[in-house]
């Protein structure tokens, strides 16, 4: 277990994707440590049971706004409601997205264009409109990428488009905003046992065949909370990914056959 290094009762910090998976383990995880949370997702429900347990845990209120990340007006809203609560925030967590394993040629394009709406789009105009808040104090904007985005398999062009640019944009981010103090971090996991699978999966059973190499999301989100507030470029997660991710680029042709091969189990 990763040992609490961090006091967070005087931070604010906003998650998104807050109602399950990474995203809550965040929330959680930061609200264990005292922070006080901004939780947004579209599931009202989910979020106010996180709330009621992020509260619990932080002694300290927590705020749910409901928010679609592919929708403009949901988005500004969303700012809004954050911006008349608070006039600054330590960090960022945008945590929000879902995948799809399909074959490129059938997902239909509807699906396509909700993807980069949601996965790199709404978190881009989020983050945007929330950097303002993160001047003074210097904040931390940290988005969770993936092993996608690195290390492409069958059955996930898509998703592996949207999270390869949430890293180019995490890199550009981080020079832009280096002289403003404010820190970028990229989370890029492997599979993590949460019920993103229950939609990009389509029962086929893919996180039972690779459950060998699936991450525990606490064991990840105390990891990323433990970067709260230092310089961490990135997180890569299991080590083995990040090795064949640097490895590829070198042997592109043994790259290929085994992301065709072994990588093939969607």
């Amino acid at each position: 277990m990763v040992a609490q290094t961090k006091d967070l009762s005087d931070q604010v910090v906003v998650v998104t994707g807050a109602s399950s998976g990474i995203g809550r383990a965040v929330a959680l995880e930061a609200a264990s440590r005292g922070a006080r949370l901004f939780l947004l997702a579209r599931r009202v429900e989910l979020l106010e049971e996180v709330k009621v347990q992020c509260e619990r845990l932080s002694l300290t209120e927590a705020t749910v706004i409901a928010v679609d990340l592919s929708d403009l007006t949901s988005l500004e809203a969303a700012v809004a409601t954050i911006k008349q609560a608070t006039d600054q925030i330590n960090v960022l967590v945008n945590a929000a997205g879902f995948g799809d394993f399909e074959l490129f040629t059938d997902i239909p394009v509807a699906k396509i264009q909700k993807m980069f709406a949601v996965n790199i789009l709404g978190l881009m105009i989020l983050t945007r409109e929330l950097v303002p808040l993160m001047f003074a104090p210097a904040g931390h904007i940290i988005s969770l990428g993936s092993m996608a985005g690195k290390l492409q398999t069958p059955k996930s062009a898509v998703y592996a488009a949207t999270k390869a640019a949430v890293i180019a944009f995490s890199n550009s981010l981080r020079l832009e905003l280096r002289p403003l103090g404010v820190k970028v971090t990229t989370v890029n996991p492997g599979p993590v046992k949460t019920d993103f699978f229950a939609t990009a999966d389509q029962g086929n059973q893919y996180l039972a065949k690779i459950a060998w190499l699936s991450l525990d999301a606490e064991h990840l989100a105390q990891r990323i909370v433990n970067s709260f507030g230092r310089n961490v470029r990135e997180i890569n997660a299991p080590w083995f990914m990040e090795v064949a991710a640097r490895l590829y680029p070198l042997v592109p042709q043994l790259g290929d056959y085994l992301a065709g091969t072994l990588g093939n189990q969607k």
